[in-house]
């Protein structure tokens, strides 16, 4: 686990195209074009507090993006979380099954945890079904205060409380 360098940004592109890519044949063409797009825009314009990579023997198999606030992940205040955001959390195809996602997750709960922040939210939707179940095994629970709709998607908000999170101690 490290801290993204701007010579990560080719790669980082590539893995998370890759790890999102697993939508492809569930969206419709323009949807996954547009999904796709805000991917790489999110990687180039995302006002992170941190960007993580995950390597397994030396190469990049995953990263997470860090944000400060609802403001800053999505640019909606009005959304109403002050506290930190996970997105763009992905893993290659590749790698899947070695607890890289997991690994993600602590390294931005500790930071949150770290920077004083009590909880630690994520929004993402039914078509991530395998995510989801990894979120709630490891303690988060929906928001439903802070979920929105992306069109016709519901777009599904989960919080952790970092002080109850026992795969931080």
């Amino acid at each position: 686990m490290r801290e993204a360098v701007p010579e990560d940004r080719q790669v980082l592109q590539d893995v998370l195209i890759d790890a999102y890519g697993q939508y492809e044949q569930t969206l419709s063409e323009a949807r996954w074009m547009e999904y796709k797009d805000s991917i790489i825009q999110a990687i180039d314009a995302a006002p992170t507090s941190a960007r993580l990579v995950a390597e397994l023997d030396g190469e990049v198999v995953g990263s997470v993006f860090l944000f400060e606030s609802s403001e800053k992940a999505y640019g909606n205040p009005g959304l109403g979380i002050l506290s930190p955001i996970i997105r763009l959390l992905g893993v290659s195809r590749k790698a899947r099954g070695a607890g890289v996602a997991t690994e993600l997750i602590a390294a931005s709960a500790r930071i949150a945890r770290d920077s004083g922040a009590s909880t630690l939210h994520l929004h993402t939707s039914d078509m991530m079904d395998s995510a989801v179940r990894l979120y709630e095994r490891l303690g988060f629970e929906r928001a439903y205060d802070k979920e929105f709709m992306s069109g016709e998607v519901l777009v599904k908000s989960y919080r952790l409380q970092l002080a109850n999170a026992s795969f931080l101690q």
